[in-house]
């Protein structure tokens, strides 16, 4: 639980939108570009249009299996596997013995159907319970409009997601190196095995990644293979149409696209547009410095009772080329801060804004240790009130005055006082 709400926490921070692009006349009926590093949605089409994702399934397939998987096992085949296995495939049979790191290849590389159930299966024993399995790392990571049926994409009307959630899918599978090194590659060969004679060649379908074949781009024949490419996924079913999630690296640019229910090549256009879009017209800069000074705060029953505030962290973030002074910050410190506080404690956080719109935030921490005001004595707080004392004397001798003189009035009175018998 700690770890759905902290995800849901990060995502509230990241997912600022600052998209400033009307149309980029784009085929698919989703789409989405987002800067992977921050989250930050630079572009956004029907965001969060539940959609067929066919085979793009296969990336949480893929980042679950590497998490849960063990690369050098060997994985047996069962009938369920080959009997269940509809679309794109390896072929494989039942008693087939293949090591896990093949079939996971086969799975991102090749979109091998039958290697998705066999993995399912090694993983959590069933294709049900692996199943499962995704839709509860979903929901883990903010992606609250997705459900899976099973783990290859075969359409269904209850196998759906969205662009948005497809896109917080990638940018988590792509922080890990091994899935990350797997869907950058085009090409795999998977030895012999026990049922097979003859090395099997597997290539990718994601032609961004070797393809020089043209494709027109707002007007431009270009080959599809594009400059920066790292990844991750296509898919294709009669019900999805053409879906791509496309992650491209420039400079200190990270950048992933996401497009569902294309038509034809012209996926690969509407990557080239979204992917265009943020290199020309998108830069990464600290808009926040680590230790820079922000302000002094004020800190309530402290020996020291200003503090310096820094910012915690540098704040990375995607901003239209040249805005970058035109960024406004607003300052909030955290309501009735006392001592003790410690240093790195957090005091309040700068909000960062470009035209009304929030791009991020970043916290304001102490700079030092500040210590509380020490509890005074009763003694030290006696003498700290010595007009009060020195009036109580004075009060108590007067008393003592007063009682004194009329004692001594009553001691004359009886002493001249006629007794009766003289009458």
């Amino acid at each position: 639980m700690k770890k759905i709400i902290l995800i849901i926490f990060l995502l509230i921070f990241v997912t600022y939108s600052i998209s400033f692009a009307d149309s980029l006349n784009l085929s698919g009926e989703g789409a989405i570009l987002i800067d992977s590093d921050t989250g930050q949605i630079l572009f956004e089409k029907n965001p969060h249009m539940k959609l067929h994702p066919a085979s793009t399934t296969k990336i949480m397939t893929g980042i679950l299996a590497i998490e849960n998987g063990n690369m050098g096992d060997i994985v047996t085949v069962d009938e369920e596997v080959v009997s269940l296995t509809k679309g794109s495939h390896i072929a494989l049979e039942p008693g087939e013995q293949l090591k896990f790191v093949d079939l996971l290849n086969a799975l991102l590389i090749e979109s091998a159907n039958d290697s998705a159930l066999a993995i399912a299966k090694h993983i959590s024993g069933s294709i049900d319970e692996f199943v499962e399995l995704m839709n509860d790392k979903a929901k883990e990571l903010g992606a609250i409009d997705t459900h899976f049926i099973n783990p290859n994409g075969l359409s269904d009307e209850r196998h759906l997601t969205t662009v948005y959630d497809l896109s917080l899918i990638a940018q988590y599978a792509m922080k890990n190196d091994t899935f990350r090194e797997i869907v950058s590659n085009y090409t795999y060969t998977i030895p012999v095995t026990n049922k097979k004679d003859e090395e099997r060649y597997l290539k990718s379908a994601n032609r961004l990644l070797y393809s020089n074949q043209k494709i027109d781009v707002n007007g431009k024949a270009v080959p599809i293979k594009y400059e920066g490419i790292n990844g991750v996924k296509t898919g294709y079913t009669s019900e999805a149409h053409n879906c791509l999630v496309a992650s491209a690296k420039r400079g200190n640019q990270n950048l992933i696209a996401v497009v569902l229910k294309s038509n034809g090549h012209e996926v690969f256009s509407d990557i080239h547009k979204l992917l265009n879009y943020g290199f020309n017209n998108f830069e990464k800069v600290n808009v926040a410095t680590k230790n820079i000074f922000v302000d002094n705060i004020e800190v309530k029953e402290a020996i020291n009772p200003i503090v310096a505030g820094i910012i915690k962290e540098d704040l990375p973030l995607s901003i239209p080329k040249g805005s970058l002074d035109r960024i406004d910050r607003k300052i909030f410190v955290n309501d009735e801060i006392e001592a003790p506080i410690e240093k790195g404690q957090v005091l309040g956080k700068v909000e960062y804004y470009l035209q009304d719109e929030l791009l991020g935030q970043a916290d304001i921490i102490s700079t030092l240790d500040v210590e509380r005001i020490p509890p005074i004595s009763i003694f030290r707080r006696i003498l700290s009130k010595w007009y009060i004392l020195l009036i109580g004397v004075f009060v108590l001798y007067r008393l003592m005055a007063i009682i004194k003189r009329r004692k001594s009035r009553r001691r004359r009175r009886s002493l001249y006082k006629i007794p009766s018998s003289f009458h």
